[in-house]
């Protein structure tokens, strides 16, 4: 049974409980009613602690005016079932969550990419991850084995060569399939995906553990779309280009052990040890969220508190097998700039 039908399924069989109570026992009824009504508000403030943070987010997922969000949070009226699974499904909170039942289990939430003809959902995920980024106090940390889109959305020709690939892997109809030179972004995700590089040096600190072999695994693929023609030799050099303005980019941020654009912290360490896929996580008191990247396609996301929790210090412990080359390894940073441009040149 689909997620959507299940929880509603539930939601009538939990009422319909209620409503026949109240014709037995009235007083229990407003018992069992704050009972999974307090816990169900317990986890939106988890979610955003803070009260008028909840309430603007309240306001615009459910299309609602500021008084009636206020309303429902002083439980003066009660979430109406289509609002109860709205607000599930946005915020990824489980049926147990809502009714105030621990199982012990931990949920998570697919976000699907699509590059092309962007849904709705996914320009608004976009906006809010911007917003997230100008936390105060937000720590970023992503480990890799290709280059994150975050830094890439600044450099346009390796930008478009990541879309290229793609579309190459997930669009079904192959009249589709575009040469790279006619490949360009949609306009209404083009100035989110800038903004958004923008908007991650705005982190306070921010963490990336990259795989030795990453410009390695990046030559290979770009080799590919060269030989079946999808890009020119000219497009390849342009690319190449593009990764050595990379390159001499992150060298500065390295060096400093910072943004230029704004002074916040980046430690850039790599890993002797090969990376699976790519993962991350963003951690704040007002907002916490582990992320891992699968199929290049989508993101399995949870806001578990205890998962983004073991997701941190698993994630940090990541450092085991990796150097650091920011700032300090003054030896190491170079040799590996060196190797990665030495393995760019092979274009």
């Amino acid at each position: 049974m689909p997620f959507f039908r299940f929880f509603i399924h539930c939601q009538i069989n939990f009422l319909n409980k209620i409503l026949f109570c109240t014709f037995a026992k009235q007083h229990e009824i407003i018992y069992t009613m704050n009972d999974w009504y307090d816990s169900f508000i317990e986890v939106l403030y988890q979610k955003y602690p803070k009260k008028s943070q909840l309430t603007e987010a309240l306001m615009d997922l459910l299309s609602i005016e500021r008084e009636s969000a206020y309303r429902r949070l002083r439980k003066e009226i009660i979430f109406p079932v289509h609002e109860l699974a709205r607000i599930a499904s946005a915020w990824n909170i489980s049926l147990d969550g809502i009714v105030g039942v621990d199982s012990g289990q931990v949920t998570f939430k697919v976000q699907l990419s699509d590059y092309v003809d962007p849904p709705a959902e996914q320009v608004k995920y976009i906006k809010r991850m911007i917003q997230v980024c100008n936390t105060s106090n937000m720590s970023y940390m992503e480990v890799s084995n290709k280059l994150p889109r975050s830094l890439t959305a600044g450099f346009s020709y390796i930008r478009r060569y990541q879309l290229l690939k793609w579309m190459y892997q997930f669009v079904k109809d192959e009249k589709r399939i575009l040469p790279y030179s006619k490949i360009f972004f949609p306009a209404k995700i083009s100035g989110l995906v800038s903004d958004y590089h923008n908007a991650v040096k705005n982190v306070l600190s921010t963490t990336y553990v990259w795989d030795h072999k990453l410009f390695d695994f990046l030559v290979y693929d770009i080799r590919y779309f060269h030989s079946v023609y999808l890009i020119t030799d000219e497009e390849k050099e342009l690319i190449k280009q593009d990764l050595h303005a990379f390159l001499d980019y992150m060298l500065d941020v390295a060096t400093r052990g910072c943004w230029p654009e704004t002074g916040n912290e980046v430690k850039l360490h790599v890993s002797y040890i090969s990376i699976d896929t790519n993962y991350n996580y963003y951690y704040s008191d007002e907002y916490k969220v582990c992320r891992v990247h699968a199929f290049a396609k989508s993101e399995i996301c949870s806001n578990d508190p205890k998962m983004v929790e073991d997701f941190v210090t698993w994630m940090q412990l990541k450092k085991r097998a990796s150097v650091l080359i920011s700032k300090t390894d003054d030896k190491s940073r170079i040799e590996f700039f060196m190797k990665w441009r030495e393995v760019i040149d092979t274009l």
